[in-house]
């Protein structure tokens, strides 16, 4: 094998099928990177035998061949290359890595062991890559991560006819995106995948014109597939069934307040700098405004005054401020609206729903939604 191949192409594609390895693998083979060389095209590929990812670059290839190396060592590598063109050959010693003045040599591992690569194929939907990626960074921040309960872990997709839809929880919150995609899917297919990988998939994926997501089966193994710029990251479904937390979106919300993003958090981050860490804030909602209360250790307190609009009675809560600006940081719009639930007691407030406004009298936008209260699914 020998090839010569542009230093930030290379670079940059060792450094996307090396993500999503894991830190520790069960087996050296199981970190390593194969590299294929083909005609006029070089193929870098890893597979741990939960995710796999695989790309091609445009290579001048001498001499085709394949080879395994240590994928991190290699990405160490590639990140720290000199601004020239990068030589690559394999002789009976390994494989030599030339650029500029830098010269590397690495150790090949045994081919033969590397897991084959899973086959993409299956009915499929595509979606823009943009809003693809928008929506899993607003779901993924409410899964769980904690092992204990892996199926809360994963960010459950529903592969729907004309809608694609996101859902996470931690028990805690539940976040929910719905956006238009173009599917090949006759009935909606549920998949269940780590909110880990689904996060650097969005990453990778949000320049793209179009993600397509393809849901594979392999004799008794699910998997889904995303492909996008000659890129393509498989995953493993988390097995178990995800909870049907969207019934516990209320159908109707007539009492809400209307907040400024930016003063809400600014507001909070003040304010909560005297509890402790899992300590909540409270928060008074009222027609002349919004009044954040903090009470902490050794008697150090803070509050602040905000400007808001209010829908319906002045009503109380706690929450805790960290949840709360992980669904306000979700919003993505200038306003949030904060609805407010009802509940059997009513001395006790039910859970509350974030949604997005462009301004203080415009209606909300449904598309994203993210529903916050403590033990909200212990019940």
């Amino acid at each position: 094998m020998k090839f010569v191949v542009n230093r930030d192409l290379f670079s940059d594609a060792v450094s996307f099928v090396v993500k999503l390895l894991p830190q520790r693998p069960t087996s050296p083979i199981l970190g390593g990177v194969m590299i294929e060389a083909t005609d006029g095209q070089l193929s870098l590929s890893s597979f741990d035998y939960e995710t796999s990812s695989r790309t091609n670059v445009k290579a001048e290839i001498d001499e085709i061949g394949t080879v395994l190396v240590q994928g991190r060592l290699l990405n160490e590598i590639a990140n720290r290359l000199p601004m020239a063109p990068v030589e690559v050959s394999l002789d009976d010693a390994g494989v030599q890595i030339r650029c500029g003045s830098a010269s590397f040599h690495l150790p090949t591992m045994p081919l033969e062991q590397f897991p084959k690569l899973p086959e993409v194929s299956g009915v499929s939907g595509k979606v823009s890559g943009q809003a693809f990626a928008e929506a899993v960074s607003q779901v993924a921040v409410a899964a769980s991560r904690e092992d204990v309960a892996p199926v809360i872990t994963g960010v459950n997709l529903t592969l729907g006819t004309d809608e694609l839809g996101l859902v996470a929880t931690d028990r805690y919150r539940v976040a929910v995106r719905q956006l238009e995609w173009e599917s090949e899917f006759s009935e909606p297919v549920s998949a269940l995948v780590t909110a880990k990988t689904l996060s650097e998939v969005g990453k990778a994926f949000g320049s793209a014109e179009h993600v397509t997501i393809t849901y594979v089966t392999i004799e008794e193994r699910h998997l889904v597939a995303f492909t996008a710029n000659n890129r393509t990251v498989t995953s493993n479904l988390i097995a178990g069934k995800f909870p049907p937390v969207e019934r516990l979106f209320p159908s109707e919300t007539p009492r809400y307040a209307v907040l400024q993003v930016s003063e809400l958090v600014d507001a909070v981050r003040r304010v909560q700098i005297v509890i402790e860490r899992e300590a909540a804030l409270r928060f008074t909602f009222a027609q002349d405004g919004t009044t954040l209360e903090a009470i902490g250790s050794e008697q150090a307190q803070a509050s602040e005054d905000i400007d808001s609009t209010l829908q319906g009675d002045d009503i109380a809560i706690s929450l805790k401020p960290q949840f709360l600006l992980d669904g306000v940081g979700a919003i993505h719009a200038e306003f949030v609206r904060i609805a407010f639930t009802n509940t059997d007691n009513p001395s006790k407030p039910g859970p509350v729903l974030l949604t997005a406004q462009t301004s203080r009298d415009a209606g909300e936008s449904a598309s994203f939604r993210y529903l916050l209260q403590p033990n909200l699914l212990m019940r």
